[in-house]
This record gives C-alpha cells, sequence and structure tokens, in this order.
C-alpha cells in the first residue's frame, strides 16, 4: 500500500486529539462523534474527520468514533509507548518554569539532563534533573543518546550552541530564542517565539476592535 504523507498542519493537531480522547477514556466516555469533538478541541468538524481519513477508516456513520480504539491509535502513531529523553539547555528562569512543567499529560517526554555555564546550578539537581556544565554537553548527550533539545538562551549563543547540538547527533531542537537557527536539513527546528505571538495576538485584538 502506498504510504501517505500526512500534511504538516495534521501532524500538529495529532497530540491536541490524543490528549482530549485521554481526558474521554478517564470520564468513561465509550464513543465520540467529529462534532462533539470538534466542540472540545476547537477544531471544526470537517478538519478533524479529513485529519482523521489520512489513516484510514477510523471511525463509522452513524456511530461515531470508538474512543479506546483512537487512543491507542494515536498513542502508536505518536509513539507514547516510547520514551523520549529530552535535554534543556539553558537553565535560568524560562529553562527552570519548563522543568517545572508538569509533561504528566504526555507520557513519552521527560527532560533528562539540563545543560548550563551558571555555577549556581552546575552539578546541582534542578526540579529532580541533573545539571551538567556546558563544556560537557556534546558528550553528555552522545552518551546519554539525547536527540531531542529544548534550547533555552541568550540570543548571542543560540548559534554557537546550535552548531554544537549538530556535532552531538542531535536531531530536533525546540528553540525558544528569537533566533532562527542555521542547522543541516536533517535537522528540525520548531521555533517558539513568545514575544512574536503576543505581539500577534496584540495586532489582532487591536484590528478586531
Amino acid at each position: 500500500m502506498k504510504e501517505v504523507e500526512i500534511p504538516k498542519a495534521t501532524a500538529r493537531r495529532l497530540p491536541i486529539y490524543h490528549r482530549y480522547l485521554r481526558f474521554l477514556h478517564e470520564a468513561g466516555k465509550r464513543r465520540i462523534s467529529s462534532t462533539e469533538l470538534s466542540e472540545a478541541v476547537k477544531v471544526d468538524s470537517a478538519t478533524i474527520r479529513r485529519d482523521f481519513s489520512y489513516f484510514g477508516a477510523l471511525g463509522k456513520r452513524g456511530y461515531g468514533y470508538d474512543v479506546e480504539y483512537l487512543l491507542e491509535f494515536f498513542g502508536r502513531t505518536l509513539n507514547q509507548d516510547r520514551l523520549k529523553n529530552v535535554a534543556l539547555v539553558g537553565v535560568g528562569n524560562l529553562g527552570q518554569a519548563l522543568l517545572n512543567y508538569n509533561f504528566s499529560q504526555s507520557n513519552n517526554v521527560r527532560i533528562s539532563a539540563g545543560f548550563d555555564v551558571s555555577e549556581g546550578v552546575v552539578g546541582r539537581i534542578v526540579s529532580g534533573v541533573p545539571v551538567y556544565a556546558l563544556d560537557d554537553m556534546v558528550e553528555q548527550l552522545k552518551v546519554q543518546q539525547i536527540e531531542l533539545v529544548i534550547l533555552t538562551v541568550p540570543q548571542d549563543k543560540a548559534q554557537d550552541i546550535a552548531d554544537m547540538l549538530v556535532e552531538a547527533n542531535v536531531k530536533g531542537i525546540l528553540n525558544f530564542t528569537p533566533i532562527r537557527l542555521s542547522v543541516p536539513k536533517e535537522v528540525r527546528v520548531q521555533n517558539v517565539d513568545l514575544t512574536n505571538e503576543l505581539q500577534t495576538l496584540i495586532y489582532f485584538l487591536d484590528n478586531n476592535r
């Protein structure tokens, strides 16, 4: 069977569906329609049906979707049965907030190592996570076989550290800096620019009045 390429927009919505399906399952819900799911996740029902259609016949006309089946299916699709260790580079205010974040909503993500230059955190356990010196980062990432990194460093250091991450064979970077990183094409970068998102929100508020 020919493999179908899943659009990026659809892939971004899968964790949202999975998280809400888990809530439904824990509440004892057995089945749900695309309309009900639409109201809960704020995605229109036509989009939900189209997203699901990429994976074959997941529901039945007149019945809807089996909650337990969808939960298990998207769990396998998102590799929820396989733990992903993630490193945090930059254990400042934002970094420590992320360490304190409750990742229990995701069964397969755990921050297992932190890296920084500050003597105040290096060599300590912060929110249950050991923090190593930045000088040891490349070696530790290779030894611990960590391929995913959250980057929360000053913007003037971001590219240099990204180069080190490439050297350490990192395959994915969640970039919280405003700098657009230059990395090889096999390294995936997801940018999270909080200032840009806030300014965009302000723009829409000001122009919708």
